[in-house]
């Protein structure tokens, strides 16, 4: 695969997508390759497009019973008409738009996934701050940038079943869809592209890597690589474009952050990957499923 050594000394990915520098992204995004799509012996996003569609409508979500808490299972009237006139919304990725927490999936893929996977349960209870979790997981198998290239060659992003339609009706109505995430920009890019979502309305983290492709951390500049980071990245999309109405739709702990003055004005809670409870308890809006919120929308 392509590398590039930045003015930093890190290595970065090179890339087919082209980027619009943003306020808080910084110019040495880690990218794409182009090689992973030209060899058609590896697994390529415009390839897989339709075999994405068919895992996805194969799988259904994990089933989880109701809390005796969840009265928000059925959205107040406010609620509905905040969901209806949101000119954005901004989307988790890890257990909402995907079936997967990615770095787990990453982990288990570089052999230390069970250890990364019970720092990403405290991380998204909130139990522990998000900045230190992301470190420790990260510290546990430290990948390269081999492994990172063999993994997204191998394992294309596995779409939690209805998100695409709902993607597709909000940007019919005219609402500008965003991915915020604390996962990784190599890991999300994929996903973008089969969504239709510009790469410019992704805010994520990103993994960095040295001259000889050895990894030596993430960038602590992306405001998603820490505590309350996902408000920060909400409140200045919002305050960037001025929207009246802002949604933000997650699992976790940190998703719910983002429902603060200047941030989000609603906070609906994806249930059907992961239910945590803590979390669904505080929402506005509690889904186990994403054909409720099509269904609202009509």
């Amino acid at each position: 695969m392509e590398g590039l050594v930045n003015s930093s000394g890190f290595t970065t990915i090179g890339t087919q997508f082209r980027l619009k520098k943003l306020a808080f992204v910084p110019t040495s995004s880690v990218q794409f390759t182009k090689s992973l799509y030209r060899n058609r012996s590896h697994v390529g996003i415009e390839q897989h497009q339709r075999s994405l569609k068919t895992i996805a409508a194969s799988i259904q979500p994990v089933g989880a019973a109701p809390s005796s808490r969840s009265g928000n299972m059925l959205p107040s009237k406010e609620v509905l008409e905040l969901w209806r006139k949101a000119d954005a919304v901004c989307f988790d990725v890890d257990s909402t738009v995907c079936l997967d927490e990615g770095i787990d999936e990453l982990a288990e893929f570089c052999g230390a996934g069970k250890a990364v996977a019970e720092w990403t349960s405290r991380a998204m209870s909130g139990s522990v701050p998000f900045e230190e979790a992301l470190s420790a997981r990260l510290s546990l198998f430290n990948p390269s940038l081999s492994q990172l290239q063999d993994y997204l060659e191998k394992r294309p992003p596995r779409i939690s079943p209805g998100i695409a339609e709902l993607v597709s009706k909000l940007k019919g109505n005219g609402t500008t869809v965003y991915l915020v995430s604390g996962g990784f920009r190599q890991m999300i890019y994929p996903v973008a592209s089969i969504l239709g979502i510009p790469l410019e309305n992704v805010f994520a983290n990103q993994l960095l890597f040295g001259s000889n492709g050895e990894f030596v951390g993430f960038d602590e500049n992306e405001p998603t690589s820490r505590s309350g980071g996902k408000a920060t990245a909400v409140q200045q999309i919002r305050k960037g474009h001025n929207y009246k109405v802002l949604v933000m739709i997650g699992d976790g702990a940190t998703d719910l952050e983002a429902r603060q003055p200047g941030g989000a004005d609603l906070f609906i809670c994806y249930a059907g990957v992961q239910h945590r409870e803590a979390v669904a308890a505080k929402a506005d809006w509690l889904a186990f499923n994403f054909e409720q919120l099509i269904s609202a929308l009509n």
